[in-house]
Protein backbone atom coordinates (compact mmCIF):
# COMPACT_ATOMS: atom_id res chain seq x y z
CA UNK A 1 0.00 0.00 0.00
CA UNK A 2 2.44 2.83 0.50
CA UNK A 3 5.68 3.55 -2.08
CA UNK A 4 7.63 5.33 0.36
CA UNK A 5 7.83 6.53 4.73
CA UNK A 6 10.00 9.05 5.89
CA UNK A 7 10.11 10.08 9.56
CA UNK A 8 11.99 13.40 10.15
CA UNK A 9 12.31 15.91 13.28
CA UNK A 10 11.02 19.83 12.61
CA UNK A 11 11.52 22.94 14.67
CA UNK A 12 8.49 24.27 13.52
CA UNK A 13 5.12 23.56 11.02
CA UNK A 14 5.46 24.64 7.92
CA UNK A 15 2.53 24.24 7.57
CA UNK A 16 -0.18 27.79 8.01
CA UNK A 17 1.40 31.16 8.68
CA UNK A 18 1.38 30.51 12.26
CA UNK A 19 4.92 30.13 14.09
CA UNK A 20 4.77 27.09 16.42
CA UNK A 21 7.41 26.58 19.00
CA UNK A 22 7.18 22.71 19.55
CA UNK A 23 9.19 19.73 17.91
CA UNK A 24 7.23 18.01 15.75
CA UNK A 25 7.28 14.67 13.72
CA UNK A 26 7.27 14.58 9.72
CA UNK A 27 5.41 11.37 8.12
CA UNK A 28 5.32 11.51 4.74
CA UNK A 29 3.68 8.61 2.40
CA UNK A 30 2.87 8.11 -0.92
CA UNK A 31 -0.97 5.81 -1.54
CA UNK A 32 -0.04 2.47 -3.31
CA UNK A 33 -1.56 2.57 -7.12
CA UNK A 34 -4.09 -0.09 -5.30
CA UNK A 35 -4.97 2.34 -2.61
CA UNK A 36 -9.18 2.22 -2.24
CA UNK A 37 -10.75 5.68 -1.57
CA UNK A 38 -10.00 6.10 2.01
CA UNK A 39 -10.97 8.80 5.13
CA UNK A 40 -7.07 10.14 5.68
CA UNK A 41 -7.80 9.82 9.48
CA UNK A 42 -8.48 6.55 9.05
CA UNK A 43 -5.34 6.43 6.34
CA UNK A 44 -3.07 7.58 8.87
CA UNK A 45 -4.12 5.40 11.75
CA UNK A 46 -3.31 2.70 9.69
CA UNK A 47 0.09 3.92 8.98
CA UNK A 48 1.69 5.66 11.65
CA UNK A 49 2.70 3.58 14.24
CA UNK A 50 1.50 4.89 18.15
CA UNK A 51 -1.00 7.33 16.05
CA UNK A 52 -4.53 8.38 17.93
CA UNK A 53 -7.52 9.31 16.86
CA UNK A 54 -7.37 12.30 19.29
CA UNK A 55 -3.13 13.24 17.67
CA UNK A 56 -4.71 13.22 13.91
CA UNK A 57 -7.99 15.17 14.94
CA UNK A 58 -5.26 18.26 16.52
CA UNK A 59 -2.93 17.76 13.47
CA UNK A 60 -6.29 18.70 11.04
CA UNK A 61 -7.59 21.20 13.49
CA UNK A 62 -3.79 22.53 13.07
CA UNK A 63 -3.62 22.57 9.46
CA UNK A 64 -0.93 20.22 9.56
CA UNK A 65 -2.32 17.33 6.99
CA UNK A 66 -1.63 17.75 3.49
CA UNK A 67 -2.49 16.18 0.71
CA UNK A 68 -0.65 16.47 -2.73
CA UNK A 69 0.73 20.09 -1.05
CA UNK A 70 -2.75 20.99 -0.20
CA UNK A 71 -3.91 21.21 3.62
CA UNK A 72 -7.45 18.55 4.10
CA UNK A 73 -9.57 17.97 6.43
CA UNK A 74 -9.43 14.92 8.18
CA UNK A 75 -12.22 13.51 5.76
CA UNK A 76 -10.41 14.16 2.89
CA UNK A 77 -10.56 10.73 1.17
CA UNK A 78 -6.74 9.14 0.37
CA UNK A 79 -6.72 8.06 -3.43
CA UNK A 80 -4.13 5.93 -5.81
CA UNK A 81 -1.29 8.13 -5.99
CA UNK A 82 -2.16 10.52 -3.34
CA UNK A 83 0.92 12.07 -1.80
CA UNK A 84 0.19 12.58 2.41
CA UNK A 85 2.12 14.62 4.71
CA UNK A 86 1.52 15.39 8.13
CA UNK A 87 3.13 17.17 11.21
CA UNK A 88 2.64 15.78 15.14
CA UNK A 89 3.49 17.28 18.04
CA UNK A 90 6.48 15.57 19.28
CA UNK A 91 6.06 13.54 22.33
CA UNK A 92 7.44 14.76 25.85
CA UNK A 93 10.68 16.64 25.81
CA UNK A 94 11.85 14.64 28.94
CA UNK A 95 13.45 11.83 26.78
CA UNK A 96 15.33 14.70 24.82
CA UNK A 97 16.41 16.54 28.02
CA UNK A 98 20.38 15.84 29.97
CA UNK A 99 20.87 17.66 33.10
CA UNK A 100 23.96 20.00 33.03
CA UNK A 101 26.02 21.61 35.07
CA UNK A 102 25.63 25.12 33.64
CA UNK A 103 25.78 28.16 35.61
CA UNK A 104 23.24 30.33 35.93
CA UNK A 105 22.31 33.77 37.47
CA UNK A 106 19.57 33.40 40.09
CA UNK A 107 18.40 36.78 41.12
CA UNK A 108 15.84 35.58 44.07
CA UNK A 109 14.79 32.43 44.64
CA UNK A 110 12.75 31.03 47.26
CA UNK A 111 10.47 27.55 48.05
CA UNK A 112 7.79 28.29 45.13
CA UNK A 113 9.84 29.91 42.35
CA UNK A 114 13.17 31.94 40.98
CA UNK A 115 14.37 34.74 38.81
CA UNK A 116 17.39 34.09 36.38
CA UNK A 117 19.04 36.55 34.37
CA UNK A 118 19.21 34.92 31.66
CA UNK A 119 22.66 35.47 29.35
CA UNK A 120 22.40 36.70 25.55
CA UNK A 121 23.14 33.40 23.73
CA UNK A 122 21.48 30.90 25.58
CA UNK A 123 18.84 28.85 24.48
CA UNK A 124 15.74 28.67 27.07
CA UNK A 125 14.84 25.40 26.05
CA UNK A 126 15.57 22.19 23.45
CA UNK A 127 14.39 22.43 20.07
CA UNK A 128 15.70 21.77 16.78
CA UNK A 129 19.68 21.91 17.23
CA UNK A 130 19.79 22.69 20.65
CA UNK A 131 19.17 19.34 22.30
CA UNK A 132 21.30 20.93 25.23
CA UNK A 133 23.41 23.98 26.78
CA UNK A 134 20.22 24.98 27.08
CA UNK A 135 18.38 27.10 30.16
CA UNK A 136 16.14 24.00 31.11
CA UNK A 137 19.55 21.57 30.70
CA UNK A 138 20.50 24.06 33.50
CA UNK A 139 17.49 24.09 35.71
CA UNK A 140 16.96 20.16 35.91
CA UNK A 141 20.88 19.91 37.23
CA UNK A 142 20.20 22.26 39.86
CA UNK A 143 16.63 21.76 40.72
CA UNK A 144 14.88 18.43 41.29
CA UNK A 145 10.96 18.05 40.71
CA UNK A 146 10.20 20.89 38.34
CA UNK A 147 6.65 20.73 37.62
CA UNK A 148 5.87 20.70 33.40
CA UNK A 149 4.19 23.16 31.76
CA UNK A 150 1.57 22.64 29.25
CA UNK A 151 4.55 21.87 26.77
CA UNK A 152 6.24 19.49 29.00
CA UNK A 153 8.92 21.87 29.68
CA UNK A 154 10.47 21.66 33.31
CA UNK A 155 10.04 25.16 35.13
CA UNK A 156 9.15 27.12 32.30
CA UNK A 157 6.86 29.75 32.56
CA UNK A 158 7.84 32.17 29.90
CA UNK A 159 10.68 32.29 27.43
CA UNK A 160 12.92 35.01 25.87
CA UNK A 161 14.93 34.42 22.23
CA UNK A 162 18.54 32.46 22.43
CA UNK A 163 19.80 36.66 21.42
CA UNK A 164 18.27 38.65 24.02
CA UNK A 165 19.37 38.82 27.47
CA UNK A 166 16.94 38.84 31.12
CA UNK A 167 14.86 38.17 33.65
CA UNK A 168 12.89 35.20 33.59
CA UNK A 169 10.33 33.29 36.22
CA UNK A 170 10.76 29.94 36.86
CA UNK A 171 7.86 27.95 38.59
CA UNK A 172 9.20 25.58 41.65
CA UNK A 173 5.98 23.75 42.19
CA UNK A 174 2.58 22.83 40.24
CA UNK A 175 0.88 25.79 42.18
CA UNK A 176 3.48 28.70 41.22
CA UNK A 177 3.10 27.04 37.78
CA UNK A 178 -0.40 27.24 37.45
CA UNK A 179 -0.82 30.63 39.11
CA UNK A 180 1.99 32.42 37.43
CA UNK A 181 0.68 31.02 34.01
CA UNK A 182 -2.15 32.53 34.43
CA UNK A 183 -1.02 35.75 35.48
CA UNK A 184 0.74 35.69 31.99
CA UNK A 185 -2.27 34.48 30.21
CA UNK A 186 -4.40 37.62 31.70
CA UNK A 187 -1.52 39.99 31.13
CA UNK A 188 -1.29 41.45 34.08
CA UNK A 189 2.69 41.15 34.95
CA UNK A 190 4.67 43.51 33.91
CA UNK A 191 7.52 43.03 31.29
CA UNK A 192 9.79 45.52 30.39
CA UNK A 193 12.63 45.60 27.53
CA UNK A 194 15.34 48.25 26.39
CA UNK A 195 16.23 48.14 23.01
CA UNK A 196 18.34 49.85 20.55
CA UNK A 197 16.89 50.26 17.35
CA UNK A 198 17.75 51.86 13.63
CA UNK A 199 16.53 55.42 12.85
CA UNK A 200 15.26 58.61 14.77
CA UNK A 201 11.53 57.30 16.11
CA UNK A 202 9.83 60.47 15.74
CA UNK A 203 7.05 59.99 18.78
CA UNK A 204 8.21 60.19 22.52
CA UNK A 205 5.83 57.16 22.99
CA UNK A 206 2.91 54.72 21.19
CA UNK A 207 1.07 52.06 20.79
CA UNK A 208 2.20 49.70 18.22
CA UNK A 209 -0.40 47.12 17.32
CA UNK A 210 -0.71 44.55 14.85
CA UNK A 211 -1.59 40.68 14.42
CA UNK A 212 1.41 38.51 14.45
CA UNK A 213 2.11 35.42 12.79
CA UNK A 214 4.52 33.47 10.61
CA UNK A 215 6.16 35.28 7.39
CA UNK A 216 4.16 33.41 4.32
CA UNK A 217 8.33 33.59 2.68
CA UNK A 218 10.68 32.95 5.05
CA UNK A 219 9.37 30.66 7.80
CA UNK A 220 12.43 31.74 10.48
CA UNK A 221 10.81 35.15 10.47
CA UNK A 222 7.43 36.77 12.26
CA UNK A 223 5.54 39.06 10.46
CA UNK A 224 2.29 41.41 11.15
CA UNK A 225 -0.94 40.38 9.20
CA UNK A 226 -3.39 43.51 8.41
CA UNK A 227 -6.77 43.71 6.91
CA UNK A 228 -8.35 40.47 5.37
CA UNK A 229 -5.24 39.14 6.14
CA UNK A 230 -5.53 39.34 9.96
CA UNK A 231 -6.64 36.06 11.11
CA UNK A 232 -2.93 34.58 9.89
CA UNK A 233 -1.68 36.08 13.40
CA UNK A 234 -2.46 36.40 17.00
CA UNK A 235 -3.30 39.77 18.99
CA UNK A 236 -0.35 41.91 19.62
CA UNK A 237 0.20 45.43 21.40
CA UNK A 238 3.70 46.64 22.41
CA UNK A 239 3.90 50.13 24.13
CA UNK A 240 6.91 51.89 23.41
CA UNK A 241 8.92 55.56 25.02
CA UNK A 242 12.07 56.96 23.77
CA UNK A 243 14.36 56.75 26.27
CA UNK A 244 17.75 58.58 24.22
CA UNK A 245 18.18 59.50 20.74
CA UNK A 246 21.47 59.10 19.83
CA UNK A 247 21.76 59.88 16.35
CA UNK A 248 21.27 56.89 13.57
CA UNK A 249 20.03 55.33 16.08
CA UNK A 250 17.38 55.42 19.56
CA UNK A 251 16.98 53.90 22.79
CA UNK A 252 13.54 52.62 23.23
CA UNK A 253 11.95 51.10 26.24
CA UNK A 254 9.18 48.60 25.38
CA UNK A 255 6.62 47.36 27.49
CA UNK A 256 4.56 43.71 26.00
CA UNK A 257 0.85 43.73 26.83
CA UNK A 258 0.97 40.55 24.66
CA UNK A 259 3.73 37.95 24.21
CA UNK A 260 4.21 36.87 20.97
CA UNK A 261 7.00 35.09 19.32
CA UNK A 262 9.79 38.21 18.08
CA UNK A 263 7.23 40.73 19.34
CA UNK A 264 8.80 43.63 19.89
CA UNK A 265 11.06 42.84 16.64
CA UNK A 266 8.48 42.41 14.25
CA UNK A 267 6.67 45.50 16.02
CA UNK A 268 9.68 47.61 15.56
CA UNK A 269 10.20 46.82 12.22
CA UNK A 270 6.82 47.24 11.35
CA UNK A 271 7.11 51.25 12.27
CA UNK A 272 10.04 51.60 10.54
CA UNK A 273 12.70 50.73 13.39
CA UNK A 274 14.35 47.51 13.08
CA UNK A 275 16.27 46.34 16.11
CA UNK A 276 20.00 47.32 15.57
CA UNK A 277 22.34 44.04 14.84
CA UNK A 278 18.86 41.84 14.47
CA UNK A 279 20.55 39.52 11.61
CA UNK A 280 17.10 37.31 11.73
CA UNK A 281 15.21 40.61 10.75
CA UNK A 282 17.66 42.63 8.70
CA UNK A 283 19.35 44.90 11.73
CA UNK A 284 22.62 43.56 10.90
CA UNK A 285 22.92 46.03 8.10
CA UNK A 286 23.49 49.78 7.95
CA UNK A 287 19.77 51.13 7.71
CA UNK A 288 20.42 54.57 8.29
CA UNK A 289 23.68 56.72 8.29
CA UNK A 290 25.83 58.34 5.60
CA UNK A 291 27.82 56.15 3.26
CA UNK A 292 31.11 57.52 4.81
CA UNK A 293 33.76 54.99 4.90
CA UNK A 294 34.48 55.87 8.25
CA UNK A 295 30.71 55.53 9.43
CA UNK A 296 30.73 51.97 8.16
CA UNK A 297 34.27 51.39 10.17
CA UNK A 298 32.19 52.90 13.19
CA UNK A 299 29.12 50.25 12.69
CA UNK A 300 31.33 47.68 12.04
CA UNK A 301 32.78 48.12 15.42
CA UNK A 302 29.48 48.67 17.09
CA UNK A 303 28.17 45.06 15.35
CA UNK A 304 31.36 43.52 17.06
CA UNK A 305 31.11 44.94 20.76
CA UNK A 306 26.85 43.92 19.94
CA UNK A 307 27.41 41.10 18.10
CA UNK A 308 23.53 40.41 18.47
CA UNK A 309 20.12 41.87 18.53
CA UNK A 310 20.31 44.61 20.93
CA UNK A 311 17.31 43.84 23.10
CA UNK A 312 17.64 42.93 27.05
CA UNK A 313 14.07 41.82 29.10
CA UNK A 314 15.14 44.75 32.16
CA UNK A 315 12.16 44.65 34.27
CA UNK A 316 10.08 41.61 35.33
CA UNK A 317 7.07 42.23 37.71
CA UNK A 318 4.88 39.51 38.85
CA UNK A 319 2.14 38.53 42.16
CA UNK A 320 4.07 35.84 44.30
CA UNK A 321 2.02 32.70 43.84
CA UNK A 322 1.78 32.02 47.59
CA UNK A 323 2.51 35.12 49.64
CA UNK A 324 0.20 37.30 46.52
CA UNK A 325 3.12 40.40 47.33
CA UNK A 326 3.57 42.11 44.24
CA UNK A 327 7.33 41.37 43.30
CA UNK A 328 9.04 43.79 40.83
CA UNK A 329 12.75 42.99 39.85
CA UNK A 330 15.53 44.62 37.38
CA UNK A 331 18.47 43.87 35.31
CA UNK A 332 21.13 46.53 34.69
CA UNK A 333 22.01 46.23 30.80
CA UNK A 334 24.47 43.67 30.20
CA UNK A 335 28.41 45.07 29.45
CA UNK A 336 27.87 44.07 25.47
CA UNK A 337 24.91 46.85 25.59
CA UNK A 338 26.62 48.90 27.27
CA UNK A 339 29.01 49.39 25.39
CA UNK A 340 27.35 49.72 22.47
CA UNK A 341 25.14 52.86 23.56
CA UNK A 342 28.08 54.24 24.80
CA UNK A 343 29.13 54.44 21.07
CA UNK A 344 26.42 55.47 20.01
CA UNK A 345 26.37 58.45 22.57
CA UNK A 346 29.68 59.31 21.66
CA UNK A 347 29.41 59.60 17.66
CA UNK A 348 26.28 61.27 18.84
CA UNK A 349 27.83 63.96 20.72
CA UNK A 350 30.99 64.85 17.90
CA UNK A 351 27.89 64.66 14.99
CA UNK A 352 26.23 67.72 16.88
Amino acid sequence: MIVQTTIQMEETNPIGPEPQDELYEHHSFTASDGQEPLRVDKFLMNFVENATRNKIQKAAKNGSIEVNGNVVKQNYKVKAGDKVRVLFEHPPFENLLTPQDIPISIVYEDDDLLVVNKEAGMVVHPGHGNYSGTLINALIFHFDNLPNNNSDRPGLVHRIDKDTSGLLVVAKTEQAMTDLSKQFFDKTTEREYVAVVWGNVVEDQGTIEGNIGRHPKNRLQNTVWEGEDAHYGKPAVTHYKVLDRLGYVTLVSCKLETGRTHQIRVHMKYIGHTLFNDERYGGNAILKGTSFSKYKQFVDNCFKVLPRQALHAKTLGFVHPTTKEMMRFEAPLPEDMQQCIHKWKTYATHQQ
